[in-house]
Parts: C-alpha cells; sequence; structure tokens
C-alpha cells in the first residue's frame, strides 16, 4: 500500500484485523497473520501491517476475494463427538467439526478446541472479535470435564493436582477434580479448570499414573451443554451472551 494511501486509511475506520474478524473469516490474530503474509489488500493494494484503520466503504480482499459484510455477531452451542478435528482444513483430510455443521449456518470459528478424541461443549461462533472476548483469560471462565479413567484412583491423588504440577518441565494451574464414582478399573470424575494448555487433562492424569477413557467438556464458563444432543447446535440468545459478557445492565442465567 502506497505511504499517501496509507496515511489516509489510519485517520479514521477500524483496525483492519478487527474488520476481518468481523466479517467471520477468521479471528484478529490469525488476521493479522493473514495481513504479514500479504494475503491482504485494501482497495486493490496490497498491505503488510496490521497497523491500519479501514474505512466502511473499503475494499477488503483476502487473496483476492472480498470479505464478506459484517454480520450481527452470534453464538451457538455445538456437541461435539468424538472423530471430528476442531479445523477448516484438516492436512490428514480427517473429517472436521465444520464441514458437518449445518448448510443453513454462517461460517463460524469455534471458541478454542477440543482434540479429536474429546467430545462435548464446543462454542461457535461468526464473529472474530466476539471469539477474541470469549478467550480472554482475564476472564476467568472455568471449564469443566466429565473425564472417565481408567486405573485405580482415590479423592486424595486427585487432590494433588490442586496444587498445581509440573509435568515435563510445564507448569500447570490448579485443577480441581472430584471423583463422582469408581467402579472396577475404571472412575468417573468432575475436572475443573481455567487455563486450559493443550491436552492438559490427559497430562495430568498421565503424570498420576491414570490412563483418560473418555473425556466431556459439559461446559465452558456459564455455558453448557446440557441436554443437546450429539452433533446438534443451538444458537444462545444475543441478550444471554451480552449479558454474560457485561455489555447489558442485568446479570444473565446460565445456559442449560
Amino acid at each position: 500500500m502506497t505511504e499517501n494511501s496509507e496515511s489516509r486509511a489510519t485517520k479514521t475506520g477500524e483496525r483492519i484485523a478487527k474488520v476481518i474478524a468481523r466479517s467471520g473469516v477468521c479471528s484478529r490474530r490469525d488476521a493479522e497473520k493473514l495481513i504479514t503474509d500479504g494475503r491482504v489488500a485494501v482497495n486493490g493494494e496490497q498491505i503488510v501491517s496490521p497497523a491500519l484503520n479501514v474505512n466502511p466503504d473499503s475494499l477488503v480482499t483476502i487473496d483476492g476475494k472480498p470479505i464478506a459484510q459484517a454480520q450481527p455477531p452470534r453464538l451457538w452451542r455445538y456437541h461435539k463427538p468424538v472423530g471430528l478435528v476442531t479445523t477448516h482444513r484438516d492436512p490428514e483430510g480427517r473429517p472436521t467439526v465444520f464441514s458437518r455443521l449445518p448448510a443453513s449456518m454462517p461460517r463460524t470459528i469455534s471458541i478454542g478446541r477440543l482434540d479429536i478424541n474429546s467430545e462435548g461443549l464446543l462454542l461457535l461462533t461468526n464473529d472474530g472479535e466476539l471469539a477474541r472476548r470469549l478467550e480472554l483469560p482475564s476472564r476467568g471462565w472455568v471449564r469443566r470435564y466429565r473425564v472417565r479413567l481408567f486405573g485405580s484412583v482415590t479423592q486424595e491423588q486427585l487432590n494433588h493436582l490442586a496444587q498445581g504440577v509440573t509435568v515435563d518441565g510445564v507448569r500447570y494451574q490448579p485443577v480441581k477434580a472430584e471423583l463422582e464414582r469408581s467402579r472396577g478399573p475404571y472412575a468417573w470424575t468432575m475436572v475443573s479448570l481455567q487455563e486450559g494448555k493443550n491436552r492438559e487433562i490427559k497430562r495430568l492424569m498421565e503424570h498420576l499414573g491414570l490412563r483418560v477413557a473418555r473425556l466431556i467438556r459439559v461446559s465452558f464458563g456459564p455455558f453448557h451443554l446440557g441436554h443437546l444432543p450429539e452433533e446438534a447446535v443451538a444458537e444462545i440468545p444475543a441478550k444471554v451472551w451480552r449479558e454474560q459478557l457485561g455489555l447489558t445492565k442485568s446479570k444473565a442465567r446460565p445456559q442449560g
């Protein structure tokens, strides 16, 4: 982009990465990478820095294709089954969450991820800026998982995780794990955490000499899986999530 046109563009409007995120293409962070990779153009001129504002009438393209007009932000609950990866394109050709969504849904992105062998609640949105807000660590929302373990386990063992542990040089923050029931070599536990590092629960349980046989996310902050059937999608009313984000005055009830 030329110096004069970039100078004019930065005086008004919104940050280019935010505009891309609000179009539902990707998160703001991913939009910034698209920009630095040279894949974004404004009014026909390639840009390489996300430090740029654009006006509503600016033509923004990615790989030569115009982005969609920003739609009102929306949020959905999705019951992810085992066997799907949480990505739009998988280099190994495995089925993805997004390939199995109803054709009537707009393009969405996920709030965090669940790995291929995990199941349960996955939040989806058409708005990258909303995704960023929901993922902020400062929000302090607890994520809860029902975990089926293979191996002999006691509540005393699980209490060890409440102090935080270091596994293979990685420090994990305190995790609350409650033994629900045990039968033979298997046990069900409820695990609550805020941090959510990659494969955190599986690595923590392996640290205790246990194996995760099944992992189901049942809630993400105030939003719950409830009785949503597997692979079903349910939209969360805007009034509910806006209240949970503090965008309205009253306090919303958790989704059930």
